[in-house]
């Protein structure tokens, strides 16, 4: 029987963690993955832990028998089975909540989701010290009892850190992989009071696997979000994905919804957002025309907004755009008109991509921005020293960055850290939203550059309209490049930590505009 309770706190620690990043999931798609969210989903799990440790080592002392522990085990499969069908009437208030800014509505129903979890996380803490307390024949073999079990759990803790992440979620979803999960926990419930009480004892508990699948058959599929106009919602492996369709136009959302990445209409090119502003990036070399484009690169293609606008201003340009989610180039395929024969769509992370291509790119856009944060590894002096490299003789590095009402440090440090690789720096507030461009020339220029060329191209009467509007919005929303001493390093870049206080003025300030 030791052997199959070596078993026993193996899958219970698989599931732990399955349950922790699982949930992880459930909330990111209403509450976002801010490290705020982060923070409290773990900080409240190891509270459970604690507590279950705890309660699990005084219970083990009072009641040391194996149906006990198997009970308990059982309750704990069935609780994190029923958490999350709880927690879905509660998430589309809070979705609601997150839309309207409602802070009062979003803490409230964060904290009773987060409260649901604490029942199947606590009882799950009490497996360890149970194992023990079972497994101990001798006090001399204490030591190494104990070493055995946390070595075990921790070896499924391992396991169930990548299986609901990597494999389940991406095949079922978040409903179903907390069922499977639940199911089997239960199962290893079940053979543990087979082997130690017999069919009679373990029947008792036959109720519970059958309530689990009723509710998720029943209630299973409802979508996290009733966002009006949606017209497709999935999982994948880094986002909870959202298309809606509001007066013919698509937008695409990732989690939280806090930020709109990209927009699609049929007949409509300008979306009065970051994307058509990056256009103008390279006409602040001297005499620039359309046909000096050569390649375009694109961190963060997302659904394929900015592709598509250069593809109509440049013509057929060889564009490669790297989305790390491969997911998102299906639904921009479907939904978003992501089919221009000149866009090599890589699913892959920016940053490798960029390193790993032998191409020269006269326009490097980044747009890999995900409210509240740009990762990090995006905004050091050694990504945009590999984005120069990549760059040709009047090639221009442009980056979406965002900011919260008088607060423009973020903006400030990317530039800074820019300043110290690029002869020329332009910083451009995109009209209407918490958004700015970063926009850095790989030779020295002017912004009087950007004034002739737009006045030779408008006289011209053939640029594409779509360029003109970029170009008058770009120099009528400059702003001065502030200097600072602060450089991002892959050793120390505290994107977050910027980032955070930005949060925390958004939320002070209020939603005048949805980040871009």
């Amino acid at each position: 029987m030791k052997r199959y309770l070596d078993i026993t706190v193996f899958f219970s620690g698989m599931v732990t963690l399955a349950v922790e990043l699982t949930a992880s999931r459930l909330l990111g798609a209403v509450f976002g993955t801010s490290n705020l969210v982060w923070a409290s989903i773990i900080g409240l799990i190891l509270i459970y832990l604690t507590a279950g440790y705890f309660l699990g080592g005084r219970w083990a002392d009072q009641s040391p028998h194996y149906e006990t522990l198997y009970s308990i085990i059982a309750w704990a499969g069935f609780t994190a089975g029923l958490a999350p069908l709880l927690a879905k009437p509660v998430l589309p208030y809070a979705a609601s909540a997150f839309d309207s800014l409602n802070i009062g509505i979003l803490a409230g129903s964060f904290t009773a989701v987060l409260i649901l979890f604490s029942v199947p996380v606590t009882l799950l803490g009490m497996v360890s010290p149970f194992a023990i307390r079972l497994s101990i024949g001798h006090a001399e073999e204490a030591g190494t009892t104990a070493g055995r079990i946390y070595a075990l759990s921790t070896l499924g803790s391992f396991l169930g850190t990548f299986l609901p992440v990597l494999v389940v979620i991406p095949l079922v979803g978040t409903t179903l992989t907390f069922l499977i999960f639940s199911l089997l926990l239960l199962l290893v419930s079940f053979i543990g009071l087979f082997k130690t009480h017999g069919l009679r004892r373990t029947l008792r508990y036959a109720w519970m696997p059958l309530v689990l699948i009723f509710f998720v058959w029943m209630w299973g599929d409802t979508p996290f979000k009733r966002t009006a106009g949606q017209v497709y919602e999935t999982e994948s492996a880094y986002n909870y994905i959202e298309v809606l369709e509001r007066d013919g136009y698509f937008l695409l959302r990732l989690n939280e919804g806090q930020g709109v990445h990209s927009v699609y209409h049929p007949s409509v090119l300008n979306y009065y957002g970051p994307w058509e502003l990056f256009l103008a990036g390279p006409f602040l070399n001297p005499d620039y025309n359309e046909e000096n484009i050569e390649r375009i690169g694109i961190v963060g293609l997302a659904a394929g907004t900015f592709a598509r606008q250069a593809t109509a201003v440049f013509g057929p340009v060889p564009i490669d755009g790297w989305e790390i989610d491969p997911e998102i180039i299906a639904t921009g395929r479907e939904y978003f008109g992501m089919s221009m024969g000149n866009l090599n769509a890589i699913a892959a992370d920016g940053r490798r991509g960029l390193t790993i291509s032998e191409e020269r790119y006269s326009l490097i856009v980044v747009d890999a921005y995900r409210p509240p944060y740009i990762p990090w590894h995006l905004t050091t002096r050694e990504f945009f020293s590999i984005a120069r490299d990549r760059l040709t003789e009047e090639g221009v590095l442009a980056i979406n960055v965002g900011r919260a009402p008088g607060d423009r440090r973020l903006i400030d440090g990317l530039a800074g850290t820019i300043g110290t690789l690029f002869p020329s720096l332009y910083v451009i507030d995109v009209p209407g939203s918490f958004n700015s461009l970063i926009i850095a020339t790989n030779s020295r220029t002017t912004i009087e550059n950007l004034l002739l060329n737009f006045s030779r191209l408008h006289q011209s009467g053939v640029a594409h309209p779509l360029l003109l509007e970029a170009l008058a919005t770009a120099i009528n929303n400059q702003q001065p490049a502030l200097e600072t001493s602060v450089v991002f390093t892959d050793d120390l870049a505290p994107i977050e930590w910027l980032t955070n206080n930005l949060v925390l003025n958004f939320l002070i300030y209020g939603g005048a505009s949805e980040l871009q």
